[in-house]
């Protein structure tokens, strides 16, 4: 039987009084995209760090493909980390040659496959100029090319999209998708829902140390759907103190009302009608993946409600 290629199974980390991650289990099958996903300081990085070796779990167990990550393992691995960096002195193409090199590809093979990968994300003409000579952008993707080079069976992106316009987040999307038809498995951390909704197939959502969903995203949303409705009125939508209601956002002309567990639709829909407003519209939606997240983490986003349930 064919083991996943991560698995960790209650893995804490703790930084002296500071807990990272606490009683992680997680189980990434081999060819799947998986979404390991959170608001910034959640504890995305530190997993993938015990995932690599850089870090050893105080507590529980790390696997990769099925042993404990040693140097032969991790060179199944292309890591792309959060942490930015690059040999500015270095030419582009001399970069990727060291890169591949020490992945123990041979040179002509690397420099040869470096060029193809340059001239795809139109970087060609760059491939004799130092790497300090590039934005960060075009240095954002010289690392990419670096992290695939190897032809990895697993990749881990950690925040691969930071700082790249809308155009190259849609190569390097495209490039992800490829890369799994091709069989690699693709761990992807973000705290971007919209990206990772594209590009997913499974989803762990984590939030302050501690994972709070994880599963199929297909199958996530079919049992969340009671979560969202959607509301809308004849004219101005009246200010409502929505009960079992967590956050409120407003979508061109509905709102879009989150549910918190348990909450009752019927409650809903009474406040929608209470005081004689012109209720033109109440459906459940199938929900967002960051409506979702809010529901399960707690987090509230800028347009949540007050306090007192009002609509901002």
């Amino acid at each position: 039987m064919t083991p996943p290629a991560v698995r960790l199974v209650g893995a804490t980390k703790t930084f002296g009084t500071h807990t990272a991650v606490s009683g992680f289990d997680l189980e990434i099958p081999q060819g799947s995209i998986y979404g390991l996903l959170g608001p910034n300081g959640s504890g995305k990085t530190t997993t993938i760090r015990m995932i690599m070796g850089i870090l050893l779990p105080d507590v529980g167990t790390v696997e990769l493909f099925g042993g404990v990550p040693d140097f032969a393992r991790r060179s199944r691995v292309g890591y792309l980390p959060e942490e930015r960096g690059v040999y500015e002195k270095m030419k582009v193409v001399d970069q990727l040659v060291f890169l591949g090199e020490i992945r123990g590809m041979e040179r002509q093979t690397v420099r040869g496959r470096a060029m193809e990968w340059l001239e795809r994300l139109e970087l060609g003409d760059w491939a004799l100029k130092k790497v300090r000579d590039l934005s960060k952008g075009m240095q954002q993707k010289v690392q990419f090319i670096g992290t695939v080079l190897h032809e990895p069976e697993l990749l881990i992106l950690d925040e691969p999209f930071s700082g790249l316009d809308p155009i190259n987040q849609d190569v390097l999307e495209s490039i992800v998708r490829e890369q799994q038809d091709k069989g690699t498995t693709i761990l992807f951390s973000t705290h971007l829902m919209e990206q990772a909704e594209r590009l997913c197939e499974r989803v762990c959502l984590i939030s302050k140390a501690r994972k709070v969903l994880d599963g199929d995203l297909k199958e996530i949303k079919r049992r969340e759907r009671s979560s969202v409705v959607a509301v809308e009125f004849d004219g101005p939508p009246p200010r409502i103190a929505w009960p079992g209601v967590a956050a409120v956002q407003e979508v061109g002309d509905a709102l879009h009302l989150l549910l918190r567990p348990g909450a009752s639709h019927g409650e809903v829909l009474a406040a929608a009608v209470a005081d004689g407003a012109a209720l033109r519209r109440f459906e459940r939606l199938e929900p967002r993946l960051h409506e979702i997240f809010l529901r399960h983490a707690g987090e509230n986003g800028g347009n949540g409600p007050t306090e007192h349930g009002e609509q901002r």
